[in-house]
């Protein structure tokens, strides 16, 4: 007997979490949506197919996939997004963020783990359709955070973002000069990303991430940075 088993999203919710994802250091990135440099051709890219929240969904409304790379100040992320409708129906950008179409990073400078709701033991950075960059403070307050140098270029259905990401570590603290930690070779680093999609909807209809999680609750990202995959710099 032969047993087909379909589904009508991209069926990759594999009960298997990486542990490990080797990144290469660039020579030179400019962030300009475009991704052309020869450095993004050395690394392979990575699926963005876990479905963490929402109903099922196919490829023509949503697909996505991301590469990393990283130099001494910045960690590097291209992602190409399918997504058929865009939707930023929030003009206040600190007001229900998550709600609008939006890719959000994931990162834990020393990949510690651990619950950072409210704390900056984790980063959960949303990258809006129209530039911004939020994330929570530890007085459970929305804040901008210029972390993330970031360019979204649209074609179609097609969006191409390139970041460059500053990271912090735990001792970050609102209203002090904080210096980003540099980045070295054998650092390890906690990462997912996932994307925020709403196709007409008050609020957003799904949420896909890069990493499996286990259990029923998979909107975990944003309080436990346990459920990150961990990344080490060659």
């Amino acid at each position: 007997m032969i047993i087909i088993i379909s589904c009508s999203y991209s069926c990759k919710e594999e009960n298997v979490k990486s542990t490990n994802y080797i990144v290469q250091k660039a020579n030179s990135i400019q962030i300009d949506g475009i991704g052309n440099e020869n450095d993004w051709n050395t690394t392979d890219w990575r699926p963005i197919d876990q479905k963490w929240l929402g109903d099922d969904y196919d490829s023509l409304d949503f697909s996505g996939r991301y590469k990393l790379l990283w130099g001494d100040d910045l960690l590097y992320v291209l992602a190409e997004i399918e997504d058929d409708t865009l939707i930023d129906i929030h003009p206040n950008g600190l007001d229900k963020y998550w709600d609008d179409d939006c890719l959000e990073i994931f990162v834990d400078e020393d990949a510690s783990g651990g619950n950072h709701q409210y704390s900056h033991n984790a980063w959960a950075y949303h990258l809006s359709l129209d530039g911004k960059c939020v994330d929570i403070g530890p007085d459970t307050i929305f804040r901008y955070y210029p972390h993330v140098d970031f360019k979204r270029i649209t074609k179609g259905t097609s969006s191409t973002w390139e970041l460059g990401i500053s990271l912090y570590n735990d001792q970050y603290k609102e209203g002090n000069t904080n210096a980003p930690v540099k980045l070295n070779s054998n650092k390890l680093i906690g990462f997912a990303i996932a994307y925020c999609d709403n196709d007409h909807s008050p609020e957003r209809e799904n949420f896909i991430g890069s990493t499996y999680v286990e259990g029923d609750d998979k909107n975990r990202g944003w309080i436990d940075a346990g459920i990150f995959e961990t990344v080490e710099l060659e």
